[in-house]
């Protein structure tokens, strides 16, 4: 298979499929595609799975492309400004945590399922800090990113703590914990939210420099209050 991204502002990837060859997204995420590609919808490792991703923030049902003839072409665009990023698993990597949402598509190779890491309280008032996903496997997984991309290599016992919306992805071998901010004033007046991620090296780290809850909710407070 074959794949290059296009676009810039709100990039696509667009793939090459060989008779055979196949990708699986969440519902509606196809952008466009060559007419002898086939469409199998299903929850993809069955109903409990499918509505562990509900959780997560991806859909229920997964869709399959694959190619029934040689030279087909298929593609994936973001859903915001931002970037497409292109990882490859193998067999010796730890795998990854992956922020909600931030899943884009796969090879059939790789598995995705939720990750329940936190304690309940965290998860409510946390945003993104309580559900997460678990990609594993062995291929090519590709994420969205709001934003540009920040790569960092943590090493043993070195700590970042992130906004939790600004995590994209981590690997399995990084330690990770919501932290609560401290002092009221702070919590009230400091814009931060009520939690922090902190993430503890070893391992490689993505993050993103747009938080797009935050970003959509400064466009909402500029929106005109209804009869004013």
């Amino acid at each position: 298979m074959e794949k290059k991204i296009i676009g810039q502002t709100v990039p696509a990837i667009e793939f090459t499929l060989n008779k055979g060859e196949s990708l699986y997204t969440q519902s509606g995420a196809m952008t466009w595609m060559s007419p002898n590609i086939s469409l199998e919808t299903n929850t993809k490792g069955g109903i409990m799975k499918g509505l562990g991703r509900v959780f997560s923030g991806e859909s229920l049902f997964m869709n399959t492309y694959t190619a029934n003839e040689d030279n087909q072409q298929i593609a994936f665009a973001a859903t915001v400004p931002g970037a497409i990023i292109d990882l490859n698993l193998t067999s010796d990597h730890p795998g990854l945590i992956v922020q909600k949402g931030s899943f884009l598509c796969a090879e059939p190779t790789i598995e995705l399922k939720v990750a329940f890491r936190k304690k309940l309280g965290a998860g409510l008032f946390g945003g993104e800090g309580f559900i997460l996903e678990d990609i594993s496997g062995t291929g090519n997984v590709f994420l969205e990113v709001d934003g540009d991309q920040i790569v960092k290599e943590l090493q043993p016992g070195e700590v970042i703590k992130i906004d939790t919306g600004n995590v994209v992805a981590f690997e399995k071998t990084v330690n990770y914990e919501i932290e609560r901010v401290h002092g009221v004033k702070n919590i009230l007046f400091g814009g931060e939210g009520l939690f922090l991620t902190k993430l503890t090296g070893p391992g490689k780290i993505i993050l993103q420099t747009q938080n797009f809850g935050d970003f959509a909710g400064r466009i909402i407070s500029l929106m005109p209050k209804s009869g004013s």
